[in-house]
C-alpha cells in the first residue's frame, strides 16, 4: 500500500476500512497466537507492557506519535499490540513503523514498516485493540524500541499515564512522520505512553516471560528518585526493570526469561473497597487480568504485589484475601505460577489497617506458598521495612512519601527476587 500523504486521502481510506471491516471484510483485530502460558512451540514472549488506564486529556488529530519502549529481551522480529480499550471512537492508523531509538525521537538504523493482516491501514474499534503483524527489526536486551504511528482523523487516545520517561508527538495535522528517522519533526512532548500497550520478540531461545503485576509500587512511581533532589527520568530503573538486567547477566543462556510490567498506579487487588477513586474503578486485579497478563504472550510466572491501597481504601483482610484467591485461580488454570509479596507499610494506616495488613502476609508466608493458593513468596516487606519502625519504609529506601521505593530501594527489590524461583516456573 502506497503512503496516503494527505489527511484526506487518509481519511477517505479510513472510512473505507472502516466500512470494510464493519461488514466483516477485513479485520480490524487479530489475535496474534496462544498467549499466556500455552506456548510450548510459540517462539513470541512479551518484552515489554504497559497497561492502558484512561484516556489522554487531549486528542490527536493527523498526526503521528513516537512511543519508546524498553525491552527486556531481544528476539530476531518482533510485533506489537495496539489497544483502543478506553476509546468511544474508532481510531485510526495509516501506518506504522519501529526502529532502534538513538536518542530523544531520533532513530538509529533502519525503519521498519508494521503492518496488520498484511495492511498498513487498520482500524481498531472503541474497546478493541490489535497485534500486529512481525517486523524484522532485530533487537538485544535492554534495547530501547521506537515505535511510530500515525493516527488518521481525530481520537483520544488511550494511555498509560506514568511512562517515566519523554515520548513524542509531531504537531496536529502534521500527518504521517513514521519514516522519518530524524527526530525534527516530533516537537511536543508527553510523559504517558499512548496507544501502544505491548512489544513482542520473537526468540525461541526465551524459556518465559514473568509478568509483575499490581499498583504504584509495580508501575515504577519513586523509580526517577535518586536522592534529596536528584531525579532521574528514561533511565529504566523500576525494579522489574532491574530485575530483567539481573536475569540477562545472571541467568544462563538456555534458561533466560523476559519482564513485563503490568503495574497501573492507584489500583487495587479487590474491587469492594468503599473508598475506591473513581479513576481505579474497573480497574482492579481480576478486571484487568484477561487483558493486561493473560492476553500477553509466553507467560509462565507472575510476581503479585498488590494490597496497600485496598487498605487505604478501606477493604479488610478478609476482601483482599478474597481477591487474592480469585486471581490465582485463574492464573493457575492458565498454567501460570505466582509469587506474591505480603503487603509493604504505608504512613496513615490506622490500627486496624496493620492488623488486617500482618492477617494477609501471615497467610501469604503460610508454608511459604500461600497456605497452598500460590506457588512461592517474594517478601518484599522484609526489604523495605524499618527495622526499628517495622509499619514504616526503611528512610535510606524511602522517596519521602512513606510509600515508595527510591532508586536504591528498586534495586534492593530487584536483588531480594529468588531467580532460581523464578527460572522453576519457565517452559522446559
Amino acid at each position: 500500500m502506497l503512503p496516503l500523504r494527505t489527511p484526506k486521502l487518509r481519511r477517505a481510506a479510513a472510512a473505507l476500512a472502516f466500512i470494510l471491516t464493519a461488514s466483516g471484510l477485513i479485520g480490524s483485530a487479530t489475535a496474534a497466537s496462544a498467549p499466556a502460558g500455552r506456548l510450548s512451540t510459540r517462539p513470541w514472549f512479551t518484552s515489554w507492557a504497559q497497561s492502558q488506564q484512561n484516556l489522554a486529556p487531549t486528542p490527536l488529530r493527523d498526526q503521528t506519535v513516537r512511543m519508546i519502549t524498553h525491552l527486556s529481551q531481544g528476539g530476531h522480529a518482533l510485533r506489537i499490540r495496539i489497544q483502543n480499550t478506553f476509546g468511544t471512537t474508532p481510531l485510526t492508523l495509516d501506518a506504522a513503523t519501529v526502529g532502534l531509538s538513538r536518542r530523544n525521537a531520533e532513530i538509529g538504523g533502519a525503519v521498519r514498516a508494521v503492518t496488520f493482516s498484511g495492511r498498513h491501514l487498520v482500524v481498531v474499534p472503541p474497546g478493541g485493540e490489535v497485534w500486529s503483524d512481525p517486523a524484522a527489526l532485530v533487537t538485544r536486551p535492554q534495547d530501547d524500541v521506537a515505535v511510530s504511528l500515525s493516527v488518521s482523523g481525530t481520537v483520544t487516545p488511550g494511555r498509560h499515564t506514568n511512562a517515566f520517561r519523554t515520548n513524542y508527538l509531531t504537531p496536529a495535522g502534521a500527518g504521517d512522520h513514521t519514516s522519518d528517522v530524524s527526530g525534527a519533526a516530533y516537537t511536543e512532548r508527553v510523559d504517558s505512553t499512548y496507544l501502544v500497550s505491548a512489544v513482542d520478540v520473537r526468540n525461541p531461545t526465551l524459556k518465559g516471560t514473568t509478568v509483575a503485576f499490581g499498583s504504584s509500587v509495580v508501575d515504577g512511581n519513586g523509580s526517577t528518585n535518586c536522592g534529596p533532589g536528584c531525579t532521574e527520568t528514561g533511565t529504566n530503573r523500576r525494579w522489574p526493570d532491574d530485575l530483567a538486567r539481573r536475569i540477562t547477566t545472571e541467568l544462563p543462556r538456555n534458561r533466560q526469561l523476559a519482564v513485563a510490567n503490568a503495574g497501573i498506579a492507584g489500583t487495587a487487588s479487590a474491587a469492594v473497597c468503599p473508598g475506591t477513586p473513581a479513576a481505579a474503578i474497573g480497574l482492579d486485579a481480576a478486571a484487568r487480568l484477561d487483558r493486561d497478563v493473560l492476553a500477553l504472550h509466553g507467560v509462565t510466572g507472575v510476581l503479585y504485589y498488590y494490597g496497600t491501597n485496598d487498605l487505604a481504601y478501606g477493604c479488610d483482610a478478609a476482601q483482599i484475601l478474597r481477591s487474592y484467591h480469585e486471581v490465582f485461580q485463574r492464573l493457575h488454570a492458565a498454567g501460570i505460577k505466582v509469587y506474591v509479596t505480603p503487603i509493604t507499610s504505608r504512613p496513615g494506616y490506622t490500627d486496624q489497617n496493620n492488623l488486617d495488613r500482618y492477617t494477609v502476609g501471615t497467610y501469604v508466608r503460610k508454608w511459604n506458598n500461600c497456605a497452598g493458593t500460590c506457588d512461592g513468596v517474594t517478601d518484599f516487606d522484609q526489604v523495605l521495612k524499618d527495622p526499628l519502625k517495622p509499619n514504616n519504609i526503611n528512610r535510606a529506601y524511602d522517596t519521602g512519601d512513606g510509600i515508595h521505593a527510591n532508586i536504591a530501594g528498586q534495586q534492593a527489590l530487584a536483588d531480594f527476587v529468588s531467580l532460581p524461583m523464578l527460572s522453576s516456573s519457565a517452559a522446559r
